[in-house]
């Protein structure tokens, strides 16, 4: 059967409202393709994205600064609570915060390293490739639930008979952003264990760029499994667990350091200093722990670069096998 089938198309114009006309009719023509042209042994990866929304842009002569909230570090329905955060810092900096809204964590590790934002919200992952690349700093991690870690859940619809990863061979599998710590790169660590690929190893592969649309794929039979971010399962089974109850975690990894805020190296160090301190001292103003509660985030507390190791050994070893594979 093809990876990409007639109800996955209607599936993907709901899922994407923003995406312009022109962008549904080349999407329904690659789909006719895809359905025309695919043999039950192909593999296909189908990369689902949105329109890039429009940035606030600076104004000339007004002191201010840029802060970008990566689009899968929290459902669609959390980002109001993180523009009202930002609104927050805004108040205690005495300066104009811009919000950022990118879904792609390349695209803002590029604003990053061009100095086109002042600081960020991002994943694991990219603060890595960061850090290594440009020398990105860490400026504060999120405590949640008391911890500042976090998990990869591999998830499978809730009466799926599936009761290990090691079942999900020829299965449709969701990743997230393709630099996602828990929705991508965990996920192929664990195939590269099994001296696999994800294109070997499942049927067809989607990119839904939000770890929230994953678990809609899965509950909606798009996909038969999926790996997301256990904070942002956890938040929804809480606070909206209309997808996450059709669903069924069939395997949690290891804890890794949780995403933080980043900073350019070079960004202003009085500038640094402050944000610092407002994000550390957040949980201490009723008004910050009112927005903190409801971002579910304890508090912001200071991180080291050596918590963020274990994911550079998943890269690296990753790296390594490919590295034998191609001699």
């Amino acid at each position: 059967m093809c990876p990409l089938q007639p109800k996955s198309f209607e599936w993907i114009k709901r899922e994407l409202p923003m995406v312009n006309k022109k962008m549904c009719a080349a999407l329904a023509v690659l789909t006719l393709l895809c359905i025309a042209g695919c043999k039950k042994s192909e593999q296909k990866i189908i990369i689902l994205e949105q329109d890039k929304p429009l940035v606030q842009e600076k104004i000339t002569g007004e002191k201010n600064i840029r802060i970008a909230v990566g689009g899968m570090i929290t459902p669609k329905e959390g980002i109001a609570y993180y523009r009202q955060f930002l609104d927050y810092v805004q108040d205690k900096l005495g300066i104009k915060v811009y919000y950022v809204d990118r879904e792609d964590y390349g695209e803002i590790n590029e604003m990053l390293r061009n100095r086109q934002l002042d600081a960020a919200f991002v994943c694991s992952g990219p603060y890595a490739d960061g850090h290594a690349e440009f020398a990105l700093e860490l400026l504060a991690a999120p405590q949640a639930y008391g911890t500042t870690v976090y998990y990869s859940y591999i998830i499978v619809a809730k009466d799926d008979p599936v009761r290990s990863f090691k079942e999900l061979r020829g299965k449709r599998f969701a990743f997230t952003d393709p630099l996602s710590n828990t929705g991508t790169l965990v996920p192929t660590y664990m195939l590269a264990k099994m001296h696999e690929t994800p294109k070997s190893y499942f049927k067809s592969i989607i990119y839904t760029k939000a770890h929230d649309k994953s678990i809609k794929a899965v509950a909606q039979g798009v996909v038969d499994a999926a790996a997301v971010d256990s904070l942002i399962w956890e938040y929804l089974n809480k606070n909206n667990p209309e997808f996450t109850s059709k669903t069924r975690i069939l395997e949690k990894s290891p804890p890794y350091a949780i995403p933080p805020v980043v900073v350019p190296r070079d960004l202003d160090p009085a500038l640094k200093k402050n944000l610092k301190e407002i994000f550390l001292n957040a949980h201490a103003d009723p008004a910050g722990r009112e927005i903190l509660n409801k971002m579910m985030i304890d508090r912001f507390v200071v991180i080291h670069d050596s918590a963020y190791d274990s994911v550079r050994e998943m890269k690296a070893w990753i790296q390594a096998q490919k590295a034998v594979k191609d001699e």
